[in-house]
């Protein structure tokens, strides 16, 4: 096992095809252990060369209505009157700490996302 430092494209490209050969590699052997060793320095390197943005508060509660099955006057229970809805969704106002606090409770949508807008 020659475990190194992923710094740049071409370590992280190798890091990639020795985890592809390595795929299916029976924990706690070696090649296991290589094989978890490499998931995380990539990982690692994903995180910091190609981060992925938090996804946009408003875009994050019409993925859920969908997801639910739930229309503008379901939501009216999380937000207030179905006009309150109508102006989040259209981003005509800005949620306040209850309105997140209902709809972390309610549907389970994370308050650092609804928070992030």
């Amino acid at each position: 096992m020659n475990i190194r430092p992923i710094r740049n494209e071409d370590d992280y490209n190798f890091a990639i095809g020795r985890i592809e050969t390595l795929w299916g590699s029976k924990k706690d052997t070696p090649e296991g252990d290589e094989l978890d060793l490499l998931a995380t320095l990539v990982e690692a390197y994903e995180m910091k060369h190609f981060p992925i943005a938090p996804p946009d508060p408003i875009e994050a509660i019409k993925f859920r209505m969908e997801q639910m099955g739930m229309t503008k006057t379901d939501m009216a229970k999380y937000l207030g009157s179905q006009s309150r809805v109508t102006e989040i969704l259209n981003g005509n106002r800005k949620l306040t700490l209850k309105m997140v606090k209902s709809l972390y409770k309610g549907l389970n949508i994370s308050p650092e996302i609804l928070l992030a807008g």
